[in-house]
């Protein structure tokens, strides 16, 4: 989400502070210091604010982004071959990149309150619900799940890995569930 109509060196920045804030956001969550992620950018705190008026606008920021990136690698998805396969691969793709990012985490399974905004995340909850209907067409998914089924499985999945890391077998026996008998 670069922002248009920025000096060169205003653009340099954001993005060193974006990045800076996914890295700390990924480890800590949005309990990191805004002043930790000021200085993880080489900027001063005064620059963080001039982008972002608050930590949870900031956190929305990089949160948002990775989320477009998932939406964006969905669609990409969506005409590959085997849609079974492919959304079974991505689902727990999804799943294990997400619980290894504190912040992603929190947002997926919105338990941060930072107020994210009703449509935050549509494109990939669109996206992905395209993996799925292909992967229910070809007969791989049960008829029985929708994409409302599927964020809860996701939001359970990561509960799973959060509390249980390393119980891949459990995130296993929810693939496992969605598989057509």
């Amino acid at each position: 989400m670069e922002k248009t109509g920025l000096r060169a060196d205003a653009r340099r920045n954001r993005a060193k502070v974006l990045a800076a804030a996914e890295e700390a956001f990924a480890a800590e969550g949005l309990a990191v210091p805004l002043d930790d992620i000021a200085r993880l950018a080489g900027v001063g705190a005064g620059t963080v604010y001039r982008h972002f008026p608050s930590k949870e606008a900031l956190f929305q920021a990089v949160v948002l982004e990775r989320i477009d990136q998932f939406a964006e690698e969905a669609r990409a998805l969506a005409a590959a071959d085997d849609p079974g396969e492919v959304f079974f691969d991505y689902f727990v793709r999804v799943i294990k990149q997400a619980s290894l990012n504190r912040a992603l985490c929190d947002a997926l399974t919105e338990s941060t309150g930072t107020g994210f905004k009703a449509d935050a995340g549509d494109e990939f909850r669109v996206a992905f619900a395209v993996l799925l209907e292909r992967a229910q067409a070809a007969g791989a998914v049960r008829a029985d799940i929708d994409g409302d089924d599927l964020r809860a499985l996701i939001v359970g999945c990561l509960a799973v890995e959060r509390y249980a890391p390393g119980s891949r077998h459990l995130v296993r026996v929810v693939v496992d569930g969605l598989r057509t008998p």
